[in-house]
C-alpha cells in the first residue's frame, strides 16, 4: 500500500528531510499523489512536517492501533502478519469468528480502538473505553482436541503477563483461568472461544482486552489500568499501546510454537513463575455447587487442581475462582 510505502521513506529518513521530487522517485506517484497521502497520514495522527525548500519530515508517530504502526519491526513469522483495525466495533471477537468462518488464515490480528459490546466469560461484558485500552483478537487454527481449549487460554495468559512487565515493569500476577491482575486488581481478560467439528478443532479466536490508559472512573469496581497502576507508584505516564500491543503479539507466537514443539509443560512451568495462585487458599464457584481448598497444582489440560478441606485432589477446568483473605 502507498501509506505504508510513504510511511517507509519517512521512517527511513527519520533524521532528515526527503524531498518532494525524492519522494516522487521512491513512491513512483506524482506530487499531488504524495500530498493527498501526507494529508490522509495526518488524519490518521501522524504529525508529518512540510517545509517548502526541504521536504517532509516524520515528527511524530500516534499511539493508535493502527495497522502500519502494530506491524512496523513486528518480529513474528505468523501472528499479526495480517491486521484489521477498526474505530469502533461490538466485539473483536465476533468480527474476528465471522473472518474466520470465511476462511481468514491463522494468525490474524483483530483490533478496536473501542467495543460497544466487548465479550468476557459466561456471558458477562468487558468495558471498553475508546482509545484506552487494547482491545484485540487473534484466529489460530491449531490441531488439538476441543477439551484442550483451556492450554490456549493459559498460553494467552503467560503472554499477557510477560509482556505487561516487560514494558511497564509493574508485577503482573494471572489469575487463573483468564485474569491478569495488578496489586490484586484486574488489568487484562482473556475470552477463548472456538469452533469445532467432531473432535477437531476448525479454528479458534483468542481475546485480550487489556486496561492500558484508561481512566479508573470509566472502568467497573475492582479493575484498574497499567497507567492508575504506574500512578500509585509514583510513575504517572502513559504506556504506548503500539508496543505493547507488539510484545503481546511476538510473545503469543512465542509460546503458541513452544507449545507446538515441546508441548504444554513449558507453558505450565511458565504459568507457575507467573501466578500467585499455587498455595492460596480459594473459594471454586461452579454452577451447581462451590467450595473452598487450597491451589495444588496445574494439570497437563490446563485445569486448576485443588485440594479440598476433606483432603481429596478434585481438577476444576471451569468456573469462578475467588481468592480466600
Amino acid at each position: 500500500m502507498l501509506d505504508e510505502k510513504i510511511l517507509g521513506i519517512l521512517r527511513s529518513n527519520a533524521d532528515s528531510h526527503v524531498s518532494g521530487e525524492e519522494m516522487c522517485g521512491l513512491a513512483g506517484i506524482s506530487r499531488a499523489a504524495i500530498w493527498k497521502h501526507i494529508e490522509k497520514l495526518r488524519g490518521e495522527g501522524y504529525d508529518i512536517e512540510a517545509s517548502p525548500h526541504l521536504g517532509y519530515r516524520l515528527v511524530g508517530i500516534p499511539d493508535s492501533l493502527i495497522p502500519d504502526e502494530i506491524k512496523w519491526k513486528l518480529k513474528t513469522k505468523l501472528i499479526g502478519k495480517s491486521v484489521i483495525s477498526y474505530k469502533k466495533v461490538d466485539s473483536t471477537n465476533t468480527v474476528a469468528y465471522g473472518l474466520a468462518e470465511k476462511g481468514m488464515k491463522e494468525g490474524a490480528v483483530i483490533l478496536a480502538e473501542e467495543q460497544a459490546l466487548g465479550k468476557w466469560r459466561q456471558g458477562r461484558r468487558w468495558v471498553s473505553p475508546s482509545k484506552g485500552g487494547i482491545y484485540l483478537s487473534c484466529i489460530l487454527r491449531p490441531h488439538i482436541t476441543p477439551n484442550e481449549i483451556p492450554k490456549i487460554t493459559l498460553l494467552s495468559a503467560v503472554a499477557a503477563a510477560k509482556s505487561i512487565r516487560l514494558c511497564t515493569a509493574l508485577d503482573a500476577m494471572i489469575k487463573w483461568p483468564n485474569d491478569i491482575l495488578i496489586n490484586n486488581r484486574k488489568v487484562c481478560g482473556i475470552l477463548t472461544e472456538m469452533k469445532a467439528e467432531q473432535d477437531m478443532i476448525d479454528f479458534i479466536i483468542i481475546g485480550i482486552g487489556i486496561n492500558v490508559n484508561t481512566p479508573i472512573r470509566l472502568l467497573p469496581k475492582g479493575a484498574s489500568s497499567l497507567k492508575e497502576e504506574l500512578r500509585r507508584g509514583a510513575r504517572a505516564e502513559d504506556v504506548s499501546r503500539v508496543e505493547l500491543t507488539r510484545r503481546l503479539l511476538e510473545n503469543l507466537e512465542s509460546g503458541y510454537f513452544l507449545m507446538k514443539k515441546h508441548g504444554f509443560r513449558p507453558i505450565i512451568d511458565e504459568w507457575k513463575e507467573l501466578s500467585a495462585m499455587p498455595g492460596s487458599r480459594i473459594k471454586v464457584i461452579m454452577q451447581n455447587r462451590q467450595f473452598e481448598g487450597q491451589v495444588h497444582d496445574i494439570d497437563e489440560q490446563g485445569s486448576l487442581v485443588v485440594r479440598t478441606e476433606s483432603g481429596v485432589l478434585e481438577k476444576v477446568s471451569s468456573g469462578d475462582i475467588v481468592m480466600a483473605r
